[in-house]
């Protein structure tokens, strides 16, 4: 006969093994319950900088949805050597360096504080129990313990300061010893995604293009992009959408100017986004036109067919846009125009249209900006024409289910 000890004991043991693997598979069931969506992404390109040793760089991010929980992107792509992160850190910023006391967390890589990502990969972080804001800045920081060549990975022309601090300070909410870092046109490094899990969302939409995209003109730390201004208009409809800004300045279909072509980096920087429903193809074919030897228009219109043809194939609307005027004379304007007339025709194959030329150029001579939202170099819309951008969607393309997938 057993002792009563002993049979109380086993039962014990039999009810934590229980209990245990309950909430295992309730922590599981969480976990899957939504799908990941991006609220924020920059597209990696090729940083020309001093590089990092021994340092936090503290990051701002500005999202376009919330969640309930986050995981971020880290990518070596256009290293020359291993990338190593020593520590991760999320947390509401507060102003400027400072974050929001008590709302740090660790952000950890198949379960441990440290990763080394390898030349030409990337990484996703874990899961992160972190409630994230809609339209607020989140500061993500990286401790990078080993020296970083100074051609590394990132995306210039961020148009968000950033800082950077001697040690490893990431959990530290008032970042002591951090100054701004504000060169390279305020880049970002390393850092290109931050996800969220969010049952109400319904998608992301990925903005693919060059610097009219990627809010060139707009000011410094505003947050004034067009993208950004369309996650506005979004949140105010009750629309949850992730906003993907995945422009980069000075890229176009066919150079590999930038990083690498539009053509070239279309299923990567637009496809592969996390929870991406409806991709805009944007203003790269601009850059293509703007140069000594522009390609023919019909060349331009292969172009977008190409990459129309794959979004369809992974099940992703195509929402096309007309190019803006740039002053162009003779055959270059000419060109522009065909493209123009391209997309807006009804055998395009575009899902939708986001007429970006009509937003923005002046009704008396459409070959130039209407003067309100000209920036001053002729080429790119300021502020108020980059509203003018964002308000010219129709949120209806984003209603309806995207098309089937091609055969």
């Amino acid at each position: 006969m057993k002792r009563p000890i002993e049979t109380l004991l086993k039962a014990v043991m039999v009810i934590s093994i229980v209990l245990s693997h309950t909430a295992s598979n309730r922590v599981q069931a969480i976990e899957t319950a939504a799908p990941w969506i991006g609220t924020w992404s920059v597209s990696p390109s090729v940083t020309d900088d001093a590089g990092f040793q021994n340092q936090t760089l503290r990051q701002i991010v500005h999202t376009s949805i919330g969640g309930t929980s986050a995981r971020i992107h880290v990518s070596n792509l256009f290293g020359s050597a291993p990338l190593v992160i020593g520590d991760a850190q999320i947390a509401r910023r507060a102003r400027g360096q400072a974050t929001v006391a008590g709302s740090g967390r660790p952000v950890t890589f198949s379960g441990k504080r440290s990763v080394t990502v390898a030349v030409g990969a990337s990484v996703v972080s874990d899961p992160v129990p972190f409630a994230v804001p809609p339209l607020a800045d989140v500061a993500i920081s990286l401790y990078l313990p080993m020296r970083t060549p100074p051609r590394s990975t990132g995306h210039v022309d961020g148009l968000q300061d950033s800082y950077i601090a001697p040690g490893n300070v990431g959990a530290d909410p008032a970042f002591r010893g951090g100054v701004t870092r504000s060169q390279g046109g305020q880049s970002y490094y390393f850092l290109t995604n931050l996800d969220v899990r969010n049952e109400a969302a319904s998608g992301a939409i990925v903005t693919f293009g060059a610097s009219i995209t990627d809010g060139l003109m707009s000011g410094v730390n505003k947050n004034r992009r067009w993208p950004n201004r369309l996650a506005m208009r979004l949140q105010q409809a009750g629309m949850t959408v992730g906003v993907l800004n995945q422009g980069i300045s000075g890229d176009s279909f066919f150079t590999h100017h930038a990083g690498q072509s539009g053509l070239t980096r279309f299923h990567r920087a637009a496809l592969e986004q996390p929870g991406a429903k409806w991709v805009v193809i944007s203003d790269d074919a601009i850059n293509d036109l703007n140069t000594d030897k522009p390609p023919k228009a019909h060349q331009l219109i292969g172009a977008l067919r190409q990459l129309i043809e794959q979004a369809h194939r992974a099940n992703i609307k195509a929402i096309c846009s007309t190019l803006t005027p740039f002053g162009a004379r003779g055959k270059i304007e000419a060109a522009r125009q065909e493209v123009n007339a391209f997309v807006l025709s009804s055998t395009s194959g575009c899902d939708a249209v986001l007429d970006q030329a009509k937003a923005v150029s002046d009704p008396r001579d459409p070959t130039v900006f209407l003067p309100a939202y000209n920036s001053g170099d002729n080429l790119h819309p300021n502020e108020a024409g980059l509203q003018a951008i964002a308000d010219s969607l129709d949120l209806n393309a984003l209603v309806s289910t995207p098309r089937n997938r091609a055969p």
